[in-house]
Parts: C-alpha cells; structure tokens; sequence
C-alpha cells in the first residue's frame, strides 16, 4: 500500500505533511474516507472539496482554494492526468495466460512464437504467423495465416484477427474485436449485388488501443491503416482504405466510411459519422452525433448534421428552436395583412 509521499514522489512534488500515511485508494471528493487520495479539477467542485474527508487532494494549481483547508493539498498543472498515473499505483495486473501454449490451443507448425509469447486455451495461430515478445494471446483469440504481431502485444478473449494482417508492439485488443474482415464493396451489374474481391490488408502501428466489439475492414487493395498511438473506443466501425493518422481518439459508436483519412491528434465524438472518401486535417474535431460530409480544415471544431463549424452549427440550432414563434408571428401579420385588404 503507497503511502501519501510515494504519491506525491510519483507527481513529482516534495513530500506533504503527514508523507508516512498509507492510502488505500483513489475515491471522489464525496465518497472518500480517511485512507483515500481524491482530486479536484474545478472550482465547481469546491463545496464538495470542503466537505470530503480524503487523507489528501490533488488539486489543479488554477482552482483557487479557501485560505484555510484541514485537508493536504498536492497542487498539479493537469489533475485528471495526475489522478491517471495515480491510479496506477493501485491497478491491480492484467490477468494473462503464462508463457507458452496452452494444451488445448491450436498452433501451426508454421507459426513464429517468441520464447515468452503466451497462448492462451483454444486460442488458433495460422500458418506462417509471427507473435513477438512477451505477447499475450488470451483464450480463444483466433489470428490466421501470415499474420505479424509485435512485441508486448495484448490480444483480449475472442478477438479475431483475420489472415495477412500487421500488427504492431504495445497494442491492445479488446474482446471481441475483428480486424480484417471484407470490407463492404458491392456493384450492381443489372441483377444483382456482385460482390468486389477485398485482397488488401490492415496496419495498426505501435501503442495503439483498441475497445471491444470494434471492426476494422481490410481494404480493397493497399491497406487500412491505424497510426501510432491512436486510442480507439467500443463499437467502432473503421471501413475499407481508411487511413487514421497518429494519436487521434474514436469514441464509441463513430462510423469511418470507405477511404476516410484523418490527420494526426484528430478527435472523433460518439456516434459521429463520416462520409467516404472525407478527409479531416490534423488537429480536427467533431462533435457527437456528427455527420461530416465535407473535408475539414486543420485545428477545427465541426458539429451537427450535416457538421458545420461548431460555432455557426449553434447558431443554426438556436435559430430553429424560434422558428414555432417566428411561424406564430407570420401568421399573426398575415391576417393582419388579410383585413387590410378586406377593407
């Protein structure tokens, strides 16, 4: 169990008073006892900051605090960030099957596996595939031929990596995940829907994380690729040929139509949805609930459907919600205008 001054050396800050007390967790400002270390961001939590019985705080240096507090105080530039590396010294570890190969999974003669890789029980490794150091293949993963998968690499229970796919070191795969799937190509020729062959692959660099559920298509010819430390939420779809830069954020529910590309650090809400062939420049955002439909300029905001920037997208929304009273008050000048002539 850290005590206050292991937390305080982990933020890179002196020792408090009182360094030598144990804290047994990370609590909100309400709900934390006498043994628990909470945090404070805003100033809007200050009535609960007054009242919490936390052992210590981390508070963000912009709050302005009473004068007077009971309660230790660790200030920091970024509180949420702080808190997130204090939670590691409490996060218990991963639970992940031991180095080798499980009995009851299948690998092929075939396949490369590093000497500390683990397999876990009915997971499946194809032919030719490369799993790299210290690699972890959860119970009943499925990854097929002539795939490559870096080192330190997390592959959660029942996720399936279809074949010819590349993997990187340091990525997470949430259960469920499907990377390489066809992607949806389809041309009518008179009759029916004739389904267009999807012989390309998928590339997902180094550090990236990706939820549950989440599917990534392979793409037609070429590759879908996942840049470098691009953090993915649940339920996403990533369609044929999409190619997202590094360090962009999906959130759960967003929709990436064929041949989509974002830039570097873009930013996706929950159920925003991208038209094909759209690209979004580095520093991009859109709002949840978003349909883009045109390319957008780095470094801006977008929302609504269809987005437009966030600003005139609000000043569109505010105007709709006069509109019952505008139509009111047409009518009312309309039958004014009516007697006038009736005269």
């Amino acid at each position: 169990m850290p005590t206050l001054a292991d937390i305080a050396t982990a933020l890179g800050l002196p020792p408090p008073t009182g360094g030598q007390r144990h804290i047994s967790g990370v609590n909100t400002l309400e709900a934390a006892g006498a043994d628990e270390i909470s945090f404070l961001s805003a100033e809007s939590f200050l009535p609960q900051f007054r009242a919490t019985r936390a052992a210590a705080v981390i508070v963000q240096r912009r709050v302005k605090l009473p004068q007077q507090s009971p309660t230790p105080v660790l200030p920091v530039d970024d509180a949420d960030l702080a808190i997130a590396r204090v939670l590691e010294l409490f996060a218990p570890p991963v639970p992940h099957p031991p180095a080798g190969v499980d009995p009851t999974a299948r690998v092929a003669q075939s396949a490369q596996l590093a000497d500390d890789a683990a397999i876990g029980p009915n997971a499946v490794v194809g032919q030719r595939t490369r799993i790299g150091r210290g690699s972890h293949i959860h119970a009943g993963v499925i990854v097929g031929d002539d795939v490559v998968i870096g080192d330190h690499c997390q592959l959660f229970p029942n996720v399936v990596v279809r074949e010819r796919i590349t993997i990187g070191s340091r990525v997470i795969i949430h259960a469920g995940s499907v990377l390489g799937t066809d992607g949806f190509g389809y041309r009518w020729d008179g009759r029916q829907h004739v389904k267009i062959p999807q012989v390309g692959t998928v590339i997902i660099e180094d550090d990236v994380e990706i939820g549950s559920c989440v599917c990534i298509d392979r793409a037609k010819f070429g590759s879908t690729r996942v840049g470098r430390g691009t953090k993915i939420d649940n339920l996403v779809q990533i369609a044929h040929n999409v190619q997202i830069g590094s360090n962009c954020i999906v959130v759960g529910q967003a929709g990436l139509a064929g041949s989509v590309t974002l830039g570097e650090r873009v930013m996706l809400g929950g159920q925003s949805a991208i038209r094909d062939h759209i690209t979004l420049r580095d520093g991009a955002m859109v709002a949840a609930c978003s349909g883009v439909a045109e390319d957008v300029a780095p470094q801006t905001q977008v929302s609504g459907l269809p987005a437009l920037p966030h600003r005139q997208s609000l000043r569109e929304q505010a105007a709709l919600r006069r509109l019952p009273d505008l139509v009111a008050h047409v009518r009312r000048l309309q039958e004014e205008l009516d007697k006038l002539k009736a005269k």
